[in-house]
């Protein structure tokens, strides 16, 4: 096991496709699907050759691209290392340790890329890591070694249960005798919605802290068409927010809103607090808002109630915001300035 664990960026496909088989097998699982067993590949350039082989009149560039994430993945990373996985499907980062070796097996009923990992924090909202971070982690590729900003001491403190400790001022001097050169990366394209996206996040997290949300999701809803009553400050028996439609908010659907601004994923308590609040206000339906996103338990739960509850995380909240972001008030708007952009999506490195 490395005395000093690096990390990698993992992605499970374009989409998020193999994000539940991933985590539910204990596996990193890469794209790829046309280039084939890489088991007796020992260096660089066995992989580049691979890969060479099996893209027939590919350029250059688009084979080093590919061939060094391959290299990361199948020869680089090392039993012990860190990983994180972005998920799509949850907006959450997957946090665990490499525990073997490569090995090109079945998975999802056909051959795969892959590697044993033990997840041990599968749900950890974006929110928990500062900006630079986030920054690296929205890089275009689908494997990628995460070597700025400290990262391995910070990812290291968050998948023990802590917060981001931040970044330490680098060290400076050579290398150390026996240092393995570095990897040969791929040209790091950053996904720009998703570095915005972030940073839209932070600002959000910062001026809308505690019952703040609340009113910003109050806000939300009311230009969605809801009239709505929101809880002042303190205890609110179960529920932030009651809301109806008609002129006088008392046409049905209702709905009962519970607004939870904590920064770690919301347990089932939460959700069965929330239906049992509808039943007391009578309500057909239910949003339960965490900022920190949901545990695992609470998203099998919630599957079940598809039809009457609705849960939003920090993502989903936002994605509100850009849909109804010309109807919120003023006031709302100068705390939160934003503008729309268009930009030309690259060629993604990833399958």
């Amino acid at each position: 096991m490395n005395e000093k664990p690096k990390v990698y960026l993992t992605r499970a496909g374009r989409f998020g496709e193999d994000e539940e088989a991933a985590l539910h097998s204990q596996l990193a699982i890469i794209g790829f699907t046309d280039i084939p067993s890489l088991e007796s590949a020992k260096d660089y350039d066995a992989v580049f050759d691979l890969v060479k082989a099996n893209m027939p009149g590919g350029k250059s560039r688009a084979i080093g691209n590919r061939a060094g994430q391959l290299w990361a993945f199948v020869v680089a990373m090392k039993e012990g290392d860190l990983l994180v996985m972005p998920c799509k499907l949850t907006s959450h980062l997957a946090l665990g340790r490499v525990t073997g070796p490569y090995r090109y097996q079945e998975a999802g009923g056909q051959l795969r890329h892959t590697r044993p990992v033990k997840w041990e924090r599968p749900d950890v909202p974006r929110t928990a890591f500062e900006q630079d971070l986030l920054h690296s982690f929205g890089a275009f590729m689908t494997v990628c070694n995460i070597s700025r900003n400290d990262a391995e001491r910070r990812v290291a403190a968050v998948l023990a249960g802590h917060d981001d400790p931040g970044p330490r001022p680098p060290l400076h001097g050579t290398k150390k005798a026996g240092e393995e050169p570095p990897a040969p990366q791929p040209e790091e394209r950053p996904d720009l919605g998703q570095l915005a996206h972030d940073q839209i996040v932070a600002h959000i997290q910062a001026r809308f802290a505690g019952h703040a949300l609340a009113g910003l999701v109050n806000a939300v809803l009311f230009a969605d068409g809801w009239v709505t009553r929101v809880s002042p400050p303190g205890a609110d028996g179960g529920v932030d927010i009651l809301g109806g439609r008609g002129s006088l908010g008392l046409d049905a659907p209702r709905l009962c809103v519970q607004v939870k601004s904590q920064n770690s994923p919301a347990d089932v308590t939460a959700y069965r607090t929330l239906q049992g609040t509808m039943q007391t206000y009578k309500a057909e339906q239910g949003l339960l808002v965490c900022w920190g996103g949901f545990n695992k338990i609470v998203l099998a739960e919630a599957k079940q109630g598809h039809f009457t509850v609705r849960l939003w995380d920090s993502r989903d909240l936002v994605e509100a915001i850009y849909r109804t972001y010309e109807q919120l008030p003023a006031e709302i708007q100068a705390d939160l300035p934003l503008k729309r952009a268009w930009m030309l999506v690259p060629e993604e490195a990833d399958e």
